[in-house]
């Protein structure tokens, strides 16, 4: 099946048009866009700049892809937004490139969920299966990884990190790392457990889910540095993947502070 295009879409000759793809009435291509096979613009959408949108994904009417970071810095250098396969790109989403100061590229997995009204701002990271509630935001130079879940409202302040299956909780502003399988909210977000329904909901099994409760409790709530309890975990629960996955975060960038929970939620 070749394309089709709607005779009110303005698509620039130059962009690279795959096999079934669709793209809908008021629609705008621009010339340095790459649309691979299945991609379907429903109405009204832009995508613009050196924008690769991944086979299968579908973006809704007034998403706005592509244009040029809302950051001051940006002086109009080549860097590019790739976006994977099978994605959802909900009305009124925007998605802007990188800039030279972080790498030049932004990326999205696939399989992933962009509910209305949310941002992906230069430079992040996304991961796969990650889904964005409405008008949830992420600053610049943000890495989220698989699995991770922001809630409606919610604002990931710029160059933080969020970890596999964790779970960021509606109107929570986070202005810290997030451990994998992490659980935060709050007006000025704080860990508030493990994302419990989640591991759940992804196969985890009883073992494991005891396993990263008593890391957690240990790494939380117990006496010390934090320092020496992420040695003394390390020590008990390491050879445990998903123990693993939480202190290889930490480590990764030791000097970066991660959210934590208030006493009562440290256990």
């Amino acid at each position: 099946m070749t394309e089709s295009i709607h005779p009110h879409a303005i698509v620039d000759p130059a962009a690279r048009i795959g096999s079934s793809v669709v793209i809908g009435p008021f629609c705008v291509v621009g010339p340095d866009v790459v649309l691979e096979d299945g991609v379907r613009l429903h109405s009204h959408v832009v995508v613009e700049g050196r924008t690769r949108v991944g086979p299968g994904t579908q973006i809704f009417p007034f998403a706005s892809v592509g244009h040029a970071p809302q950051d001051l810095k940006y002086h109009g250098e080549p860097s590019e937004l790739i976006i994977g396969a099978n994605n959802r790109i909900r009305e009124h989403v925007t998605m802007n490139p990188g800039t030279e100061g972080g790498g030049m590229v932004t990326k999205v997995g696939d399989n992933c969920l962009f509910m209305m009204s949310s941002h992906v701002a230069h430079d992040c990271i996304v991961g796969n299966n990650v889904i964005l509630a409405n008008n949830a935001t992420l600053g610049g130079h943000v890495r989220v990884g698989d699995h991770a879940i922001l809630g409606g409202l919610s604002a990931v302040h710029q160059f933080v990190r969020i970890g596999a299956h964790a779970m960021i909780g509606g109107m929570s502003g986070v202005e810290q790392d997030v451990i994998p399988f992490g659980l935060v909210m709050g007006e000025r977000a704080r860990l508030n457990g493990l994302n419990l329904v989640g591991l759940q909901r992804r196969g985890f099994d009883k073992e494991a889910i005891r396993t990263l409760r008593a890391a957690y409790k240990a790494l939380f709530a117990a006496d010390g540095t934090l320092a020496e309890r992420i040695e003394q975990v390390g020590e008990e629960f390491g050879d445990q993947p998903v123990v693993g996955d939480i202190l290889s975060f930490i480590r990764a960038e030791a000097s970066r502070p991660i959210c934590q929970p208030r006493v009562e939620n440290a256990s």
